[in-house]
């Protein structure tokens, strides 16, 4: 199911995802597709993304691949997702248009759909994405351990 306007409603009014520029493209069938114009505000010494703007970028997508889940709109009401741990591998200097993309794995599929479902009220599971420049170079790697709960009432 296509979700991405649901998607950017969701994750694009977030304060540091609005800072950081970051605009959903697609959120379907486990998958998102984040991008961002790299902001001048957040650049490092060597005029690069800084990594808190990477971070951003790889828990968007990650977050947009949990969205990107659902079967339905509602299948997301009430979901709090929190970072438990990321670790990120930064390749090459990260410039210019960025987009950054989610595909959630069987492994993670399976532990968020009973979430999704309302079968269970929690979940955990890891997401992985990869941030590529505009001439298509890998600039960093990223994994998010999450963990999912659903609020009641």
């Amino acid at each position: 199911m296509d979700v991405t306007a649901l998607a950017r409603t969701l994750l694009e009014p977030v304060p540091a995802h609005r800072t950081a520029g970051i605009q959903v493209v697609r959120a379907a069938d486990g998958e998102a597709e984040i991008t961002a114009e790299v902001p001048e505000a957040l650049t490092n010494v060597i005029g690069s993304l800084h990594s808190s703007g990477l971070v951003a970028l790889l828990d968007a997508a990650g977050l947009g691949a949990i969205i990107a889940a659902s079967e339905t709109p509602g299948d997301v009401d009430g979901i709090v997702p929190l970072g438990a741990s990321a670790s990120l591998e930064f390749l090459a200097p990260a410039r210019g248009r960025l987009r950054a993309v989610c595909h959630l794995d069987t492994e993670a599929r399976a532990a968020l759909r009973p979430l999704l479902s309302g079968e269970t009220d929690r979940a955990r599971f890891a997401t992985r994405a990869e941030i590529t420049d505009a001439t298509g170079a890998t600039v960093c790697r990223g994994a998010f351990d999450w963990s999912v709960r659903r609020r009641r009432g």
